[in-house]
């Protein structure tokens, strides 16, 4: 890149192709060369060349206005409340099984609750909208925590991951507030750049804080996506702290996509809450009978 910038004196960069996907050296680029700015797409590798042929095709062979950015990940499948509602009723003999209440819950109130849970250390599967594309959980078929616990990365682990110990988990963070956390004030949608957290910040946060005292960054607006950007706004004016730990949907196969495969993921878990849709399901049942209740 240093040879390139000699070359060319652009300070601009887009990075493509699998090499894209290592997040640790991305995050290293803007200390090692003039480069100010730098854009890696959601799916760099193989499934993006699908997306640059579609989009060569419409551009260059068809002679179409190159009208498209691509600024949010979120173009896989969604489902509706009415569905969500009907695939949680299919199985409420499994759910009764593992001492589930659920319910429907009100958006505002839903984040209230969900953002609160998280607060107190509850680990809770968030599954909202259109799944994302690419190799990251961008808030829409994501596990989040609290940052602000030392051991959530092993309750984590416990429940869920059973990943290395040394692996980190990455910190999704309101876009505005990123410099108050972070060294580099960046703009990273994809979770795409492991960037230096603030040195008195790192106490504050241990469970995003690698070793290194890096976080792999995602930044989050609200015009991409106000439901997620809504419930770490919440979990800021709880804790004054505008970020979550955000990591995939998943045990250990792919991310989550459908209803089912969320259902089935929490069921085999120890995952304390779902948010599916406008449906907040728990572990914490108060009462027996037919699973309703008042989340």
């Amino acid at each position: 890149l240093r040879h390139l910038y000699a070359i060319h004196r652009l300070d601009h960069l887009v990075l493509s192709g699998g090499c894209a996907s290592n997040s640790v050296a991305n995050g290293k680029i803007y200390e090692n060369t003039p480069i100010k700015s730098s854009y890696i797409q959601a799916a760099a590798g193989d499934a993006g060349g699908a997306l640059g042929a579609a989009l060569y095709s419409w551009h260059v062979r068809m002679g179409e206005k190159r009208s498209f950015r691509m600024e949010h990940a979120y173009w896989g499948p969604d489902y509706s409340d009415d569905e969500i509602g009907a695939r949680i009723e299919h199985r409420r003999e499994e759910l009764l099984k593992e001492d589930c209440q659920w319910g429907r819950v009100e958006p505002a109130l839903l984040l209230d609750r969900a953002a609160s849970a998280i607060a107190k250390g509850n680990v809770i599967g968030w599954f909202q909208g259109r799944m994302e594309w690419g190799s990251r959980a961008l808030g829409n078929r994501s596990i989040l925590c609290d940052p602000r616990r030392g051991d959530m990365k092993e309750i984590l682990n416990v429940k869920i991951k059973h990943r290395e110990e040394f692996r980190p988990f990455a910190p999704a963070i309101l876009k505005e507030r990123v410099s108050d956390w972070f060294e580099v004030d960046d703009h990273v949608p994809f979770m795409m750049k492991v960037l230096p957290i603030r040195s008195e910040r790192r106490s504050t946060i241990p469970a995003v804080t690698h070793v290194d005292g890096t976080g792999r960054l995602q930044t989050v607006e609200r015009d991409q996506n106000v439901m997620f950007y809504g419930l770490i706004e919440k979990f800021d004016e709880l804790t004054g702290v505008p970020m979550l730990l955000n990591t995939s949907f998943n045990q250990n196969e792919p991310i989550v996509c459908s209803v089912d495969e969320a259902l089935d993921c929490f069921m085999r878990t120890r995952m304390d809450m779902l948010v599916i849709g406008n449906h907040i399901i728990s572990r914490r049942a108060r009462e027996s009978g037919n699973g309703r209740a008042d989340i």
